[in-house]
């Protein structure tokens, strides 16, 4: 008899759906699995065949075909197992092979007939709303992330029996899951425990507010990386689409957690120097989502900026011109989303503690060699450059009042997102950063003076185009936390000022 049932392949950021066919007929007993399958996918034959032994529902002695259908697309994993024992076992009339139809199925079986988690599951649920699919049959621990979901009916099953009796009988598997979520935007640090460092916080505070790219210089201990942990304390909240497209990744990834079944804050991915280029772009014959990708709508953070691979720096310059990532194979060209704000951290040389020459012992050539690590293109592509000297100990003693709180902060950034929001209405951008070059003169608008400062500042200091708009575009972010309607003069002073720290280092 010949059945067959939906499922769904995860390739790349895309979700493909997959007829499972399968048909057992008389002849030679052998059990045969096509349509482009990787190895992963033909385990699931011995896997399925050991399950259906072990409750009860043996394989017969014929020859059994399963086909994954289209056969030009890829199919990795192990969430085929689920829908290729159902559809043999509607093929050997357990239960009637109508009552597949409108079901998407994924899982995985252990060979004791139990259902297990796999990665993907709410891109899938999405794609089989969007088919016009009625019914998806998941795993227990992903039911959470399913139901994510809406106009969908979700079913949660812990083991191939309930399945069967769902199917057979109508039997619903019970629901222990209620519909609370995590709570959204919830984070454990605050900007008050930061000493000091008031240029560093409103530079941060610019970061946050028009999603700007951060790179902050000093030594050692200087509060960098607790600075950097801070800001998403301070950034706009997360919305329900940018949470369910965080989610949609991190389900792709395979690292979301069954007790938190939704990206409740931004993304803060810190990953560390030896980091190689393909793990931060996405590697592997078919790529899966990489560090750059993971901290998409949220932070990607580097600490020790110079110590990371050349090869992985400049991986950069294309995502966050193009806020995505195109990645080439041979099984195809792969798109994945990149809108990330980078935050960079990094001393001023391989000691940390130049132009303290009391304690830099580093000649210039070694200093402007590891400068030279980070490209002028990088750089260009980093809006504000701060840089965060010592915390004197006057600044650390007790009895110093601490700053202010990321609640203030972030009060001080949402007028500025809500100034955004109203001003880029339907034009398929949000932060000031996302202004094209082309639309700077509709939105950016700046009195003469300023204009003429920034004319000065851009042959005096040799700015690029591309560092000239980035510049207007800080200064039209620091004119909305300031609630002015023009660009000022003292609007691009300030933000001319954050693309000339580095060269005070590079003028050794």
């Amino acid at each position: 008899m010949f059945t067959r049932i939906m499922s769904a392949a995860i390739v790349g950021m895309d979700v493909i759906p997959v007829q499972v066919e399968a048909d057992v007929s008389d002849g030679l007993p052998h059990f045969t699995m096509v349509g482009f399958v990787s190895s992963q996918v033909k385990e699931a034959g011995d896997r399925v065949r050991t399950a259906l032994k072990n409750i009860g529902s043996a394989l017969p002695p014929k020859r059994i075909t399963i086909n994954l259908s289209p056969a030009d697309v890829p199919k990795s994993g192990s969430g085929f197992d689920l829908p290729v024992a159902l559809g043999m076992l509607a093929a050997m009339e357990i239960f009637s092979p109508e009552s597949l139809t409108g079901i998407m199925a994924v899982g995985e079986l252990s060979l004791s007939g139990e259902i297990n988690p796999v990665a993907g599951i709410l891109p899938s649920a999405m794609k089989a709303r969007e088919i016009g699919v009625s019914t998806m049959l998941v795993p227990r621990a992903n039911l959470g992330e399913a139901r994510l979901v809406d106009g969908l009916t979700v079913i949660g099953c812990a083991s191939l029996p309930e399945v069967i009796d769902f199917l057979r009988d109508g039997v619903r598997p019970e629901d222990r899951l209620s519909r609370e979520e995590q709570e959204i935007n919830s984070y454990t640090v605050d900007f008050s425990e930061i000493r000091g460092q008031d240029g560093v916080k409103r530079a941060a505070a610019i970061s946050a507010a028009g999603f700007h790219n951060l790179l902050m210089i000093g030594p050692p201990g200087s509060g960098k990386t607790m600075i950097a942990k801070r800001i998403p304390t301070i950034m706009p909240p997360l919305t329900r689409d940018e949470s369910l497209d965080i989610t949609k990744i991190y389900s792709i990834a395979g690292l979301l957690s069954p007790d938190s079944p939704i990206m409740g804050t931004r993304p803060f991915r810190s990953p560390h120097h030896t980091m190689s280029p393909q793990a931060l772009a996405g590697g592997g014959r078919i790529p899966k989502p990489g560090e750059i990708t993971l901290a998409h709508r949220g932070i990607l953070f580097l600490d020790e900026m110079p110590e990371f691979s050349r090869g992985s720096l400049e991986i950069l310059r294309q995502p966050l011109e193009d806020r995505e990532i195109i990645i080439a194979r041979q099984a195809g060209t792969f798109r994945f989303p990149a809108d990330f704000l980078l935050l960079a951290a990094m001393n001023p040389c391989p000691c940390g503690y130049f132009p303290d020459r009391s304690r830099c012992k580093c000649t210039p050539l070694e200093i402007n060699s590891y400068l030279n690590r980070i490209s002028q293109p990088l750089l260009d592509r980093i809006d504000l450059c701060v840089e965060c000297p010592a915390v004197s100990i006057d600044e650390l003693t007790p009895v110093t009042p601490s700053g202010r709180s990321s609640h203030e902060i972030r009060k001080e950034v949402m007028k500025a997102a809500a100034i955004q929001k109203a001003r880029y209405q339907d034009t398929g951008f949000h932060f000031n950063s996302e202004i094209p070059s082309s639309r700077i003169g509709e939105f950016c608008a700046m009195e003469e003076s300023a204009g003429i400062f920034l004319r000065k500042a851009y042959d005096r200091l040799g700015l690029t185009a591309r560092s000239y708009f980035r510049i207007i575009r800080v200064a039209r972010t620091i004119a909305d936390l300031a609630g002015s309607d023009l660009i000022l003069k003292e609007h691009v002073s300030e933000a001319v000022s954050y693309r000339t720290v580095d060269k005070k280092y590079r003028a050794v």
